[in-house]
Order: structure tokens, then C-alpha cells, then sequence
């Protein structure tokens, strides 16, 4: 008899057999290699050496399995399916603010507007002391407690109690928790002249209500081109990406079919004219564009309907279905390889096994290939041409860019990259932000006038230099102290020496953290990408109709 505990493997078993073997005789197999697995297992319950954790065990044999099918059939554990949902479905229950930890205080960062801490009265810079009669202070609170405290059920109810620096006494507050939106699109705003640009960072299951609601924005702004970001966006679902090409194509163009050895040819077609149907697009991709990004600018691509920059996406042209299992875990099984409109597969191999695949972007830089489009090759096997225009484009490892820009050479220093690695960057505009905001609001009403009018100027990044120091890195042996203590004593600027001619890049960066902590994700980009390379070559080719049309009209 067959123990109990082995049920989530008979059952993914059974799954596994239902959706790649149809027929009777190879259900029949697979059920004799049920049987031999579970053998096993008996056996080793029955007669190991040491107790055994089953649980542990078939987990393991679970992951196993799934991973020498492909990358990208994967086990989730019961803890794990629901914060790996939260993103997709676009929401959850809390009270609507995004926090820090430093020094054993949980400080308020920012309030989500119209959410239930905003309605109720909390600013930034406010630190929570206490969560109902649960003192959270100086206890040594990490931020999995924190959640636990602050998110439950909406319409119940969480009493805070709030120090300000503008009061002696804790200030008491009631707050109804709420649906809080996770939104997907991170930025939406008119940049040079009738320019639109749009950061989407998944699909989700709220994207396409958010983009319409964008699209209309900048509409009324007078936007007439688009610029699409879709770089270091993973994915989502495949019918959010399917509705979010359509708001670009023409009425029953096809925009991507699936098919698998179970799952029949299944083809999706864009519908009725949209807004953005006839103006000009650019998409932005990368390495980190994969899976529903792909789908969207392989479509785009494939009937010449935008310009696609920047780098080879990641090349993920698999589909996968969840199934979930009698404990709450679930497994997500690869069911059907998806392809662009020309019948690219964009899946890169993954033949080599799952640790060369999981290194492919390492080797593409090992390569040269993010600074330079002569280290791509495609074989002719792979060659495809568009719909329109008749170009040649490539399957077989993603989308290959219409125009390729490098990736930045003009890195940040190591040190700002340890500052960013260890949180020493959060804490110190966390620090700064909770002696200044204030006077930075006064000094800039709103976002137009700071991103105008505000400098990092050179005694902030000496404090941010002796903050990361003191905190992080004070070590009497170490060459960032030494380098301090030597810059003190000849009276130098320390940062000259530690952001080693970088100090332009690390003040610009600076001022978009700043800006997103008082105004916001859009705040951030809209900084931000005034130095992006990509994001500039985008704005140059919209803004020259005769580059546009060439681009679109050139044989790769």
C-alpha cells in the first residue's frame, strides 16, 4: 500500500501523463513508472538508515523532474503561490504605504494616493512606534514582520501610533485597510514635444484597464508617438500581452498562435481599431525582455507597424499552465511553445542543460554581444521576413532590435554599486530625505520646478560618502577608509576618490531616488531617462519622420 504523503507525486504524475501521453499505452507506462517511483520511495520510508523528511523529499524529486523538462516548468510551494500571484492579479489587502527600516524604526516612505494611510492622515518621514498595543521599535522588526502586522483583510481595521518630528506626542490613527493596486504601469507621461512614454513592467491582470487609462492621459496631452518600455519586463500573461498589441494593430492582423503536442494550434487575432492604431511606436527591449514582451514586439515587428531598439530580448517562447495541487502548492507545466505572427520561435535553446541556460546572459556579455550587434549570429535556418515590408528578422533566441544600442559603458562606480548591494543607499536618502523634505518642498513646489532647478551638489555626495563609511564600511584596514581618512587630512573631496570620476552619473541617480520619494515612480523615470541612451535614440528617431520610415523600410 502506498503511503499517504506520496499522493502530490502520483498526482503531478498523472497530470504529466494526461497532457503528454494520449494514448492508452502510454498511459499504461506511465503508470508502471508511477508504480516503480513510488516503490522507491516505500522503500527508502521503510528501510533508510535515518528518518527521512517526506515532505522535504518529494519536493525535491517534484523540482527535479521539472526542471529536465525545460527552464521554465516550475514547483511552487503553498507559501510561495500566493505571493507569486499578488504581482499578476494586480492588488492586495492593506493599508497602503511603502516603508524602510533604519535604526530599528519603521519609517513611512511615501503613501499611495487615495489609499487608506493618505485618507487617514499619515505623511512621509512618519515612523511607526506602534501597531495597536504591540510596541515595533527598537526591537529588532524585520520587513516579513511588518507585512504580517499591516496587511489583512480589507475593511478591517489597524490602530497606529505615529511619531513626527513636528510633534512631542505619539499621534493615534485608525486605518481601514483596502484594496491597495500593484500597478504595472510604472510611468506614463508627455516627454519632447508630441512624444508619449509608457514603462510597463508586466502584464498583469489590471495592465490593460491601466494603459487605457494612460493612453487617454496622453491623448488629451496631445501625444500622438509612443514610446513602449518594455525593458527588464518578464511577462505575464499571454492574453494581457495579446490586448495590449491590439491597441497598436490594425483589426484581425494575427498577433501570436500557440501550439503543442497536446495542445492544438490555437491563433489570436487583433479586434477593432484603437486609439494608437495609426501613430508612430517605438518599443524599448533588452536581455531582461522576455516571454509577453516578446509577444508584443514580435508582433509589432512582424508587421512593421514600429521601430524595436535596443538589445536581444531574453527569447522565452514558452507557455506555461498552472496546476495546483491538493496541498495548495501548484506546479507550472510548459503545455505549448508560442510563435510571432511570421512563425518565429523565439525560444533560444536550452539544449545544453539548465545551468548553461540559466548563464546565457553572463556568456552574451562574456561574447561582447551587449556592446557590439556584429557578435550576434543567426543561422539562415532561422531567417524569416516580415509581412509589409518584407525584412528579414530572426527566431530562434529572441527579438533581434531594429536598431541595436549598446548597453551603457559608463557604469556606475563599485562603490555606489556596494552602497546599492547593502541598502546604504536607501537608508541615507531615507536619512536625508527626513531632515530636508520639508525644505526641498518649499524650495520646489512641485516637480517641474525641482526637476528644473535641483543639483546634488558636491557636500551631499561627501555626505553620502562619510554616511556609507560610518555605517557600512568602518574598518580601520579597509581602502574605502583609508581613502576617507586621507581625504580628510589633505582637506579633499572624498567622493573625487571613491566615485572615481563617476560623480555626475551618481548625482543624477541621487536626484531621481529623491524625486521618486516625494512625487513618485513617474518622477523617478522621467529623471532618469534624460541620460538613458536608449530612451534617447527612441526620441531621435520619433522625432525624425524620414530616419522612422527608413528604418522600417531596410532589409537586415
Amino acid at each position: 500500500m502506498y503511503k499517504k504523503g506520496f499522493c502530490h507525486l502520483i498526482y503531478i504524475i498523472i497530470i504529466l501523463s494526461v497532457f503528454q501521453t494520449p494514448t492508452k499505452i502510454s498511459a499504461q507506462i506511465s503508470s508502471e513508472q508511477t508504480y516503480k517511483f513510488n516503490r522507491v520511495m516505500d522503500l527508502i520510508s521503510m528501510f533508510y538508515v535515518d528518518t527521512i523528511a517526506e515532505q522535504k523529499l518529494v519536493e525535491h524529486a517534484i523540482i527535479s523532474m521539472l526542471k529536465d523538462l525545460d527552464p521554465h516548468s516550475i514547483y511552487v510551494t503553498k507559501d510561495e503561490v500566493k505571493q507569486m500571484n499578488e504581482p499578476l492579479i494586480g492588488s492586495f489587502d492593506g493599508i497602503g504605504i511603502t516603508y524602510n527600516i533604519l535604526y530599528d524604526t519603521v519609517y513611512v516612505v511615501r503613501t499611495y494616493p487615495d489609499g487608506p494611510s493618505e485618507k487617514a492622515g499619515l505623511k512621509a518621514g512618519d515612523r511607526i512606534v506602534c501597531v495597536g498595543d504591540e510596541l515595533i521599535a527598537g526591537i529588532g522588526i524585520d520587513s516579513e514582520m511588518i507585512k504580517k502586522l499591516l496587511l489583512g483583510k480589507k475593511g478591517s481595521k489597524i490602530n497606529l501610533s505615529i511619531k513626527r518630528k513636528s510633534n512631542k506626542k505619539l499621534i493615534n490613527y485608525t486605518i481601514t485597510r483596502d484594496k491597495i493596486p500593484i500597478n504595472s504601469i510604472v510611468a506614463a507621461y508627455k516627454t519632447d514635444g508630441n512624444i508619449g512614454y509608457i514603462k510597463l513592467n508586466k502584464f498583469s491582470a489590471t495592465t490593460v484597464n491601466e494603459f487605457e487609462k494612460a493612453t487617454k492621459k496622453l491623448k488629451k496631452a496631445g501625444v500622438e508617438n509612443i514610446i513602449l518600455d518594455l525593458r527588464n519586463n518578464g511577462g505575464g500573461y499571454l492574453r494581457t500581452a495579446i490586448k495590449i498589441a491590439d491597441q497598436f494593430l490594425p483589426e484581425n492582423k494575427l498577433v501570436v498562435y500557440t501550439k503543442g503536442t497536446s495542445s492544438p494550434r490555437s491563433d489570436y487575432f487583433s479586434t477593432s481599431k484603437s486609439s494608437f492604431e495609426d501613430n508612430k511606436l517605438v518599443i524599448l527591449i533588452d536581455e531582461g525582455t522576455a516571454s509577453a514582451s516578446e509577444i508584443v514586439s514580435g508582433a509589432i515587428q512582424d508587421w512593421d507597424r514600429g521601430v524595436i531598439i535596443g538589445r536581444r530580448s531574453f527569447g522565452k517562447g514558452l507557455v506555461q499552465r498552472p496546476f495546483h495541487l491538493m496541498d495548495g502548492s501548484m506546479i507550472r507545466l510548459t503545455i505549448a511553445r508560442y510563435y510571432t505572427p511570421t512563425g518565429r520561435l523565439i525560444q533560444k535553446s536550452y539544449a545544453n542543460g539548465y545551468e548553461n541556460y540559466s548563464e546565457d546572459i553572463k556568456n552574451r556579455l562574456i561574447k561582447g554581444e551587449l556592446f557590439s550587434k556584429d557578435s550576434i549570429h543567426f543561422h539562415d535556418s532561422l531567417k524569416y521576413y516580415t509581412l509589409e515590408k518584407n525584412r528579414k528578422v530572426y527566431g530562434g533566441g529572441g527579438i533581434m532590435p531594429d536598431v541595436f544600442v549598446p548597453a551603457d559603458t559608463n557604469f556606475v562606480p563599485a562603490f555606489y554599486r556596494k552602497l546599492l548591494r547593502t541598502g546604504k543607499l536607501n537608508e541615507f536618502i531615507l536619512k536625508y530625505l527626513d531632515s530636508n523634505r520639508k525644505i526641498i518642498k518649499h524650495k520646489y513646489p512641485d516637480f517641474i520646478a525641482y526637476n528644473k532647478d535641483y543639483e546634488v551638489d558636491n557636500l551631499m555626495l561627501n555626505e553620502l560618502i562619510k554616511f556609507a563609511i560610518v555605517k557600512e564600511f568602518n574598518n580601520p584596514e579597509s581602502e574605502d577608509y583609508i581613502m576617507a581618512l586621507e581625504s580628510e587630512d589633505t582637506n579633499e573631496n572624498i567622493y573625487i576618490k571613491l566615485l572615481g570620476g563617476k560623480e555626475e552619473i551618481v548625482s543624477h541617480q541621487l536626484k531621481a531616488l529623491i524625486a521618486r520619494s516625494i512625487w513618485g515612480n513617474r518622477a523617478f523615470w522621467e529623471i532618469l531617462n534624460q541620460k538613458d541612451i536608449t530612451y534617447m535614440k527612441a526620441i531621435a528617431v520619433l522625432k525624425d519622420p524620414q530616419l522612422y520610415n527608413s528604418i522600417l523600410e531596410t532589409s537586415r
